[in-house]
């Protein structure tokens, strides 16, 4: 038996790779920068407020800007995969199944970005009063 730990490694791995490599990369991107900028508010929040509150507004930019990336994989995904039933002349739901996965995991993972972002100004607003 397969231990759990190695399952949701592969998986979260292979849907990286089938969401598209570069839309999933740039959201990631995304994903570090509002990391990266939550953990400068948090070490800035009582030193410099004004500051803080202006990386608050990059957080927020940079999962915005994720969730916009994911629903333009989306858009190109479906694209890609009316392309591929057309070319083909059958629509087989596996075709249809398999395009409609690939094609919500970018927007998924944009949305885990954006709600990340969001999180991560609530707790830093409330920090800040």
């Amino acid at each position: 038996m397969i231990p759990i730990k190695t399952i949701f490694e592969i998986t979260l791995f292979d849907r990286f790779l089938e969401g598209g490599v570069l839309f999933m990369s740039l959201i990631l991107i995304c994903l570090l920068m509002s990391i990266f900028f939550t953990i400068k508010s948090i070490l800035k929040i009582n030193s410099d407020k004004e500051t803080s509150k202006k990386i608050l507004k990059h957080i927020s930019d940079s999962g915005t800007l994720g969730l916009a990336l994911g629903v333009m994989g989306a858009f190109l995904g479906l694209v890609s995969a009316f392309d591929v039933l057309e070319a083909s002349g059958a629509a087989e739901p596996s075709i249809i199944a398999g395009g409609l996965k690939v094609a919500l995991l970018s927007p998924l993972f944009g949305l885990f970005t954006f709600s990340v972002s969001k999180l991560a100004i609530l707790i830093l607003r409330i920090i800040q009063k």
